[in-house]
């Protein structure tokens, strides 16, 4: 079983483009398509501990009913942005990468090499052409 999992939108480009990097390493991850899937409240609020940052953070706006619902008040408390995300899961933003050296939205794409065993992976190209050079510095993400 793998120790890597990445809550994926394979319509996404940066979100295909971790999914590779995390191939790329000779890693096959679990892959949770979470628009399929949605994580429960529960799953929610551990990724966004794991990550250190706000619940907002995890939040995506574009493409998504977040102006339609007035989520940028920022009267929502915690557990409601949740609940909203558990009711819309569009509004979780992606990819989110989990790995034993952390958890961290892979936004861009590379970021995800911070959460990735492996040293010096080769050159990657991305979708849109651009070359990813792996310094080998791993930096981690949260724990």
């Amino acid at each position: 079983m793998s120790d890597v999992t990445i809550y994926h939108n394979p319509a996404c480009g940066t979100s295909r483009n971790a999914l590779a990097l995390i191939r790329h390493a000779g890693i096959e991850p679990i892959v949770i398509e979470y628009l399929r899937t949605p994580p429960s409240k529960e799953v929610l609020r551990a990724i966004v501990q794991a990550t250190g940052q706000p619940v907002r953070a995890l939040l995506r706006e574009k493409g998504t009913p977040y102006a339609e619902l007035g989520l940028g008040d920022p009267a929502w408390s915690d557990e409601q942005l949740l609940e909203f995300i558990v009711q819309h899961p569009v509004l979780m933003n992606r990819p989110v990468v989990v790995t034993p050296l952390g958890t961290a939205l892979c936004r861009p794409s590379e970021a995800v090499l911070a959460l990735l065993p492996v040293r010096k992976l080769p050159a990657f190209r991305k979708e849109d052409g651009e070359l990813v050079e792996d310094d080998g510095i791993r930096r981690g993400g949260q724990a």
